[in-house]
């Protein structure tokens, strides 16, 4: 039986990772959350009103100048072709006295005002809000994310051509070195090269661009070098001879790359062949394997590619109306129920949340945004991660009634007891926001699959492990933001409104390791989900074990 301490026991957790979460959460993560970054949209416009009036300010000052000028200008001509006989007029020696002592101090003082004053501290408040060198670079891995995920060539980025969308966004000679040098400062070469590629083929199209061709050539050729293309290497660097002759160290590169290529070649006893004339692009170079062993099968998934939905599979899902067992509250409007997948079952809820409950819930959530975190599996201590970039806010059913209510209706249709459930979590995934592949159950303290020990990570909870999770859509997503099962071979496309549940563990309490899932980068739009994770403890007779151990 559930006991008021467990409950106690289970905010105390929630709000402790709440409190975790929020000290880990840096201004250098504000590009995790298109929420967020709305409100700096909003900053902008009131920058851009503010500098409109500096502008005013200062075109008045201006104008006040060149009058003061102008009159001065007309005096002066007349007073100096007759010096003394114009101080022979008492008015004009009078009006020369005053103008000395009194006018041009005016003027001092009109032309020593600062219409810039208000300005200045108009930016001087914001800046604290503004996005700083991380953020910037954040947003520049997060494109690059995007472009490996959904295959983009850098020229489709740079001209804003993503699939079903269209957009005058375009990045600048400029914006391409720059996203280059991202990734070259990361010794990320593979990126560095596309970009940099991207940016002096811009140049040679004709655009206009702070950065010089040398500067591009001089990175781009040292890029492909770490690529292992030596031939392509050698080409590169011989334009960038040929553009700057002087540059201080392309001659000692471009003879460092030759010797290098002629001794390969002697080793493997091969002629000189020139570089191809094929100019870099998505495919030129292989992208470096990284710590995700199911990297292209998750990646498939998130561009609909490798679905393993069959027609007999197909033959096997049904949609029904669902009442929680003759759940009193819903017998009058049982809940729409969907199969997703047949094993491990998934299904979907569709109508669970209405529009003005996800406006409430994005309402109480925006204010406590903090970068999400994960549980680091050697120490058991939450962190932030690259592979998890969103924010997220947790909140209480005693919050707001519709808090209460949404927990509520989970209890109703899936049965299950939320008394020892986690807080309901909402997420903002924004520019490239993901997830990549993850349980959400912790696995036992030792596991053979991981070889290693693993810190149980629900252990001072006191409520067992995450037996199921509930997922609601809060938003509809233009493209990208799938949720993908990379063992099976499922993506679930989010629907406003709509929620999927599926079981982590089987009745006998093992982890199910076909719920390994992933949320997708999000390429167009803003993702907002909400999640229950609910626990084993109080399910004893709502779910009992089975008598095998993946029953």
């Amino acid at each position: 039986m559930v006991t008021e301490l467990d409950k106690m026991r289970n905010r105390v957790f929630c709000i402790s990772w709440v409190l975790l979460c929020c000290c880990w959460s840096t201004r250098g993560e504000i590009f995790t959350s298109i929420g967020q970054m709305t409100d700096l949209i909003h900053t902008e416009k009131e920058l851009v009103h503010s500098l409109r009036e500096y502008i005013k300010a200062e075109e008045s000052k201006l104008a006040a100048v060149k009058s003061w000028a102008s009159k001065l200008d007309a005096l002066t001509r007349l007073s100096t072709s007759d010096p003394e006989g114009y101080l022979a007029h008492p008015v004009n020696a009078y009006k020369l006295m005053k103008r000395l002592n009194t006018e041009w101090s005016e003027l001092e003082s009109l032309v020593l005002q600062n219409p810039s004053d208000g300005f200045i501290g108009n930016i001087s408040v914001h800046r604290q809000y503004f996005p700083d060198a991380e953020d910037e670079t954040g947003a520049a891995k997060a494109l690059m994310r995007l472009q490996d995920t959904y295959q983009l060539d850098s020229e489709a980025f740079s001209k804003g051509k993503l699939p079903g969308v269209h957009s005058n966004a375009v990045l600048t000679v400029d914006d391409c070195f720059d996203m280059g040098k991202t990734a070259y400062n990361d010794a990320d070469y593979y990126h560095a090269v596309l970009w940099f590629q991207q940016a002096l083929k811009q140049l040679d199209d004709g655009e206009e661009a702070v950065v010089t061709k040398a500067e591009i050539l001089d990175y781009l050729s040292y890029s492909v070098y770490q690529m292992g293309d030596i031939p392509r290497a050698i080409e590169l660097t011989r334009r960038l001879v040929a553009v700057d002759p002087s540059h201080e160290r392309a001659g000692g590169n471009l003879r460092y790359f030759e010797r290098l290529l002629s001794k390969q070649l002697n080793e493997m006893n091969q002629a000189y062949q020139p570089a191809s004339e094929e100019p870099i692009q998505l495919g030129t170079y292989t992208r470096p394997k990284d710590h995700l062993p199911e990297r292209e099968s998750y990646e498939a998934l998130c561009r609909g590619e490798g679905l393993q939905m069959t027609e007999a599979r197909r033959s096997r899902l049904f949609c029904r109306y669902q009442d929680g067992r003759g759940n009193p509250r819903l017998l009058l409007k049982p809940m729409k129920e969907e199969d997703e997948w047949d094993s491990p079952h998934i299904v979907r809820y569709l109508e669970m949340l209405s529009d003005e409950e996800i406006e409430k819930i994005k309402e109480l959530a925006k204010p406590r945004l903090a970068r999400a975190t994960v549980r680091d599996p050697k120490t058991g201590v939450l962190t932030t991660a690259n592979y998890r970039v969103s924010k997220s806010a947790w909140l209480e059913g005693e919050e707001d009634p519709v808090i209460e209510r949404v927990n509520q209706r989970i209890e109703d249709i899936t049965g299950l007891t939320v008394q020892t459930a986690e807080l309901l979590q909402v997420a903002n995934y924004g520019v490239g926001g993901q997830y990549e592949p993850h349980f959400d159950f912790s696995r036992r303290p030792f596991d053979i699959s991981l070889k290693k020990e693993e810190p149980d990570a629900f252990k001072r909870l006191g409520t067992g492990n995450r037996l199921a999770t509930f997922l609601n859509y809060m938003s509809d997503v233009e493209a990208g933001g799938a949720t993908v099962f990379p063992d099976f071979g499922a993506a679930i496309w989010p629907r406003k409104g709509t929620s999927v549940f599926w079981y982590n563990l089987f009745r006998s309490g093992e982890g199910d390791y076909r719920t390994r899932h992933a949320a997708c980068p999000v390429l167009v739009g803003s993702k907002w989900v909400s999640n229950k994770w609910i626990h084993e403890r109080g399910q004893e007779f709502r779910r009992p074990c089975g008598l095998t151990e993946v029953d």
